[in-house]
């Protein structure tokens, strides 16, 4: 822990500390938002509640157990086919975060405490076997990156979880004190100026919200510097450098790259920080969007990075109901705008963001 703690300090950046002053600040509004859903006749909304998975109604998920070793995301380097070797072994992360995050989803659209008890439940479970902390980069670097979504889908799930008091206050305490110990296990890999992309990013949103439910302001101050970095990333197109170099995944990792920093920036708001407006070198984070939202809908705008056919994920577009709540469409590129009226879904970033934050677009 210490060493860790050492190493926030050393790569703090900012000479003011930022301070958490809502611990209890989730990624949304809770009460205001169950509001919302209860009575918004919205037929994008009100079918997406409708189609919501269950936490109540799916198996526990039992914690893996013994040293995380997972097999490279790629048969060769960082693009290229995938190795299906990876798919077996990441499945109980994926099913993990999927119960998680449909409990979370349900209480938010529906109030149910029943769906965010099992949600909880199922943290605990996982926090109770010490999960997500037995691993070593060295030896797995795709461990390393489970572990950061993962994580932050559990630090981003509890965010809401905490907001519900009628969940067993002994048991969050629980979760909270695993959510901060894996979180700076997590960062404390971290060498200065080495890694700066996606994963990086990933990293600084679960020091956000790890920081934010334990109220440890050296997590949050980590995660407030990177997204700083990022910026300073931007070029003038609006482009990350490092994600550009990923070849036919280049639009996919400039969109991936974004979703942890808009989350980032929507907890900061919470916390009084306004990183939307954080500029560097001429840019913010919406010249990163809007070339996202741009070279998704006509790819040749990264053949001066890519010459590669490029890969879309659809759910690189998880973030923007969030950005859109708080800024309006108006400027975004089509393809952004339209993402909207589809579903969304992310569990990296909570799961179903169109629950989480989507309002009709004729309101804004």
């Amino acid at each position: 822990m210490k060493t860790s703690l050492l190493l926030v300090a050393t790569l703090t950046l900012s000479a003011t500390a930022q301070q958490i002053t809502a611990p209890h600040a989730s990624l949304v509004d809770v009460p205001a938002r169950q509001a919302y859903l209860a009575h918004t006749a919205d037929p994008v909304l009100r079918a997406t509640i409708k189609s919501l998975k269950s936490c109540v109604n799916t198996p526990l998920v039992p914690a893996p157990t013994g040293r995380i070793d997972i097999p490279h995301h790629y048969l060769s380097g960082n693009n290229g086919p995938i190795n299906p070797a990876e798919a077996p072994v990441t499945r109980v992360y994926s099913d993990y975060e999927h119960r998680i995050t449909a409990g979370m989803n349900q209480y938010v659209a529906t109030g149910s405490h029943a769906e965010s008890a099992c949600a909880l439940a199922q943290i605990d479970a996982w926090a109770k076997a010490g999960a997500l902390l037995d691993y070593d980069p060295k030896e797995s670097s795709q461990a390393w990156d489970q572990v950061e979504w993962t994580l932050g889908s559990s630090a981003i799930t509890d965010s809401v979880l905490v907001n519900d008091s009628t969940l067993d206050p002994a048991t969050q305490k629980r979760v909270a004190v695993w959510l901060n110990t894996a979180a700076h296990k997590l960062i404390g890999f971290e060498k200065p100026g080495q890694y700066g992309n996606n994963h990086y990013y990933f990293r600084a949103l679960d020091a956000a919200v790890a920081g934010i439910i334990t109220s440890d302001n050296q997590l949050f101050q980590f995660a407030i510097d990177t997204y700083k970095e990022a910026i300073s990333e931007i070029d003038a197109a609006g482009a990350f450098p490092r994600e550009m170099a990923r070849h036919e995944n280049a639009i996919h990792y400039q969109g991936f790259a974004l979703q942890p920093l808009i989350l980032i920036a929507e907890f900061a708001a919470r916390q009084g920080t306004d990183l939307y407006a954080y500029r560097s070198h001429g840019h913010t984070i919406r010249d990163a969007i809007l070339f996202y939202g741009r070279a998704a809908a006509d790819p040749s705008l990264v053949k001066p990075y890519a010459s590669e056919t490029q890969n879309i994920g659809t759910s690189d577009f998880a973030p923007y109901p969030f950005y859109v709540a708080r800024f309006g469409a108006e400027g975004l590129p089509p393809a952004i705008v339209a993402s909207l009226q589809h579903p969304l879904d992310a569990n990296r970033i909570g799961g179903n963001t169109i629950i989480l934050a989507a309002q009709p677009l004729a309101a804004k």
